[in-house]
């Protein structure tokens, strides 16, 4: 099956979103082939008027990311907190969003010591250098299906994951789907593994643990609540989350969001 495109939805990890016609996000969904190292390809394109500055911020899904600019390709590991980029004047970048459990193979090592970002011709796989510069000549040209053409053939070339990636990308999408996954405990127990087993696995593969896992869907899904045109209430939505007061849901969301669920709410309301 060849890859194909989707209108794009709002994502729950996109904290300020933009109606802003100048900025087009195009998502493609991966082949069959591709499909066991890709969860899906987004292809940013912007054209800012002189002076203009765009700040998105992004509370990014719990996985890596490789991403080809006209700079250079990088791999990105998962960010703690929220992760802010700067956009001016006309640009675009080519990110595959990889699923859980990839990135380790490639690094060669646990990504919980990893930097935040490592230059994709240090990863332990081939074919790294003439996939920028491919990927760079199809994007330069405006041919964004090319390039994502070009990323497939790649990807065909290389080991699939093995039945440990396989695992950890497993134990995220449940995380991921299911509200009832509440405690590390509630994870363990699911999948049949002691709660070291699964901190040693988790940590090892995404670079946290299945503590923060958890608390990372936990609040996308609150910051997307607020964002909605009739927000929750927030005792009611810290209950609905799993929290166990308003208090706890206010405090871990200012820690990572970056301002009180409140002032998130009314923010977004008045953009």
């Amino acid at each position: 099956m060849s890859p194909h495109t989707t209108a794009v939805p709002r994502s729950k990890g996109l904290l300020t979103p933009s109606d802003d016609e100048q900025v087009r996000i195009e998502r493609v969904f991966p082949g069959d082939t591709a499909a066991v190292f890709v969860r899906h390809y987004w292809l940013p394109r912007w054209s800012l008027a002189a002076g203009r500055v765009l700040r998105p911020q992004v509370l990014e899904y719990p996985t890596a990311n490789l991403v080809v600019e006209r700079e250079g390709g990088w791999l990105y590991r998962a960010n703690r907190g929220r992760t802010e980029r700067t956009l001016r004047g006309s640009g675009w970048a080519f990110g595959v969003l990889l699923r859980p459990g990839v990135a380790r193979a490639w690094t060669g090592s646990s990504l919980r010591t990893a930097p935040p970002s490592i230059a994709l011709h240090e990863l332990r796989v081939d074919g790294t250098a003439a996939l920028v510069r491919a990927v760079q000549d199809a994007m330069a040209s405006g041919e964004d299906h090319a390039a994502v053409a070009v990323v497939e053939r790649w990807l065909a070339r290389l080991e699939p994951p093995d039945e440990e990636a396989r695992l950890v990308d497993a134990i995220v999408a449940a995380v991921e789907e299911d509200r009832d996954l509440r405690r590390v405990e509630d994870v363990a127990d699911r999948f049949g593994l002691g709660v070291r087993h699964l901190q040693r696995l988790v940590t090892g593969h995404i670079g946290f643990g299945p503590k923060w896992l958890i608390q990372r869907y936990r609040l996308q899904e609150a910051a997307a609540a607020l964002r909605s045109p009739v927000p929750p209430a927030l005792a009611e939505l810290a209950a609905g989350l799993g929290y166990a007061d308003q208090a706890h849901f206010g405090r871990e969301f200012r820690a990572v969001i970056g301002s009180p669920p409140g002032a998130y709410a009314a923010r977004e309301r008045a953009r």
